[in-house]
């Protein structure tokens, strides 16, 4: 099987420590029922800089990581569709799929 990074983008944050309980919970249920699907159920990520060859900003970028994860899949396309029913989707996010390629 291949391995297969989920970059998390956008999404918000919960106002209230209830709700981000309540999200927490939905996150790790999507996870936990995948089994070992999921090689690196990961985290969030904070501000980022982007590097270039011209200096590093402080903006993240056009679409700035908020998280990720490491899943193993026979496809990009079985991949994918662990991806769909991430809970992100339910806040605006987005999930970018990506093979892990092995050197």
């Amino acid at each position: 099987m291949a391995k297969f990074l989920f970059v998390y983008h956008g999404g918000s944050q919960p106002e209230t420590p209830e709700e981000g309980e309540k999200v927490m919970a939905k996150w790790m249920s999507w996870i936990d029922g995948h089994g070992p699907t999921f090689v690196d159920g990961g985290n969030p990520v904070g501000m980022s800089k982007t590097v270039t060859s011209s200096g590093v900003a402080d903006n993240g970028g056009a679409n700035p990581a908020s998280g990720y994860s490491i899943v193993e899949a026979d496809t990009i396309d079985a991949a994918a569709a662990v991806a769909k029913g991430c809970p992100i989707h339910e806040s605006g996010g987005s999930v970018e799929v990506a093979e892990i390629m092995e050197m």
